[in-house]
């Protein structure tokens, strides 16, 4: 039998935003969602490596699906840009072939975790928003941020954006670069559409400036101990999460969860199984939604696939054997 090629592609940040576009992730994200909510994919739990000693940590994300594997080794660092001049959050993905394990390639994932975020926001946005959604608010405006905006302007083209940052600066400069409006948190929170990142332990949003028919991307919490929207939020709106282990232990639902604010029995449901078409997203026009995301591997494999067969089709990236002879 004749040797598979053993070259693995090597892939620069410069390289994956040459070929990663949001109209190409948007779909590619909602595919992966489908999958997961028909549970076709294999995704073990997300591992976290905590390093106290640093005010960080990693985390390793496998998963396997439609004939694609990968692994995710990733960090968030929140004082990072303070301290060092380097992102919160950096990585690297090891795309690989499942039938011979053979890596296909290396690459950059620190701009396919910002832009797989963004897309998942936006997807759940259009399974659980209100399709006459006109505003779209930001409690949060780092770099993550702009990656959300980019991908609901997939889905939702008109959206006016309103920001706000506890660092007013980063308000302004977000602003400056997309267009939009800068706010009381009350007011970006009052939004028809309104995404949440922020590295917050303590609550942001309080329900009382939530209205009828929002819905909320839940966005920063994906530790133990996160949590960015009130509880009574939670309690009293359909609340949908990526994954139950990863979002129980450490999503937005964890701490009212582990206080007695939130149930889980009250859970509407996985957004998978939303886009899957096997549990119902929004059921009335006034109802709030919560979309509680913490990351899942096979969102990063759903990019990583996608940027490997196009930087193969424009001859971008290094090759490198890896294995040698063998």
């Amino acid at each position: 039998m004749m040797k598979p090629p053993s070259a693995t592609l090597v892939l620069t940040r410069r390289d994956v935003k040459a070929v990663l576009t949001m109209d190409a992730a948007v779909p590619a994200i909602e595919a992966a969602f489908a999958a997961h909510g028909r549970g076709e994919a294999v995704m073990p739990p997300k591992v976290y490596l905590p390093l106290e000693a640093y005010e960080g940590d990693f985390r390793a994300m496998p998963s396997a699906v439609d004939g694609c594997a990968g692994l995710k080794w990733v960090n968030a660092h929140p004082r990072n840009p303070e301290r060092f001049g380097l992102p919160t959050v950096m990585g690297l993905y090891i795309l690989s072939d499942p039938e011979t394990a053979l890596p296909l390639a290396v690459m950059d994932a620190t701009l396919l975790t910002a832009a797989r975020t963004g897309a998942a926001a936006a997807v759940a946005s259009r399974f659980l928003a209100r399709r006459d959604a006109r505003t779209i608010g930001f409690v949060g405006c780092g770099v993550q941020a702009r990656y959300l905006l980019e991908a609901h302007r997939v889905v939702y083209p008109d959206l006016v954006p309103k920001m706000f940052d506890v660092d007013a600066e980063a308000a302004r400069g977000f602003a400056s670069k997309v267009g939009g409006k800068l706010v009381p948190v009350q007011e970006a929170a009052s939004c028809d559409i309104v995404c949440t990142a922020t590295p917050s332990r303590r609550p942001i949003v309080q329900r009382e400036w939530v209205v009828p028919g929002s819905h909320i991307n839940a966005m920063g919490a994906d530790a133990p101990g996160k949590q960015e929207l009130e509880g009574r939020i939670l309690a009293d709106a359909r609340v949908f999460i990526d994954d139950f282990e990863q979002a129980t232990e450490s999503g937005e639902i964890n701490v009212p969860l582990h206080n007695g604010e939130l149930e889980v029995a009250a859970l509407a449901g996985t957004l998978g199984q939303v886009v899957a078409g096997l549990k119902a997203g929004r059921v009335h026009d006034d109802d709030v939604t919560v979309f509680d995301s913490t990351g899942l591997a096979i969102q990063d494999l759903a990019l990583a696939r996608l940027i490997h067969r196009a930087a193969r089709e424009r001859g971008l990236g290094l090759e490198v054997d890896f294995v040698g002879d063998w």
